[in-house]
């Protein structure tokens, strides 16, 4: 892979338009090259017999059971509520009036 030179730099921040000071692009143009690089190493690696992975560490879902138990008394809790308006929670419109 030939080596990404400053004009490369250069050209892709004006195609993302982006402004970059003189400094700048010499500090991504060391940076990006040195991921391309690396990007290099690792396609060098054999990884014919590497199963593919999408995480590193096998992950357990931790959640509890689904289990049913008993629910607060619906007249209870509404007989609680500030308002209440057909036999729901009463909540203060906060979009213009419906048709």
């Amino acid at each position: 892979m030939s080596a990404l030179s400053r004009e490369d730099v250069a050209k892709v921040a004006r195609l993302a338009r982006l402004s970059l000071s003189d400094e700048e692009l010499d500090l991504f143009t060391g940076q990006l090259s040195r991921v391309l690089e690396h990007a290099t190493d690792m396609d060098a690696l054999d990884l014919a017999d590497v199963v593919p992975t999408a995480h590193p560490f096998g992950l357990t879902n931790v959640v509890r059971g689904d289990d049913l138990t008993a629910c607060l008394d619906r007249d209870e809790v509404l007989a609680a509520a500030p308002d209440v308006q057909d036999d729901r929670f009463g909540v203060p419109r906060i979009v213009g009036d419906a048709p």
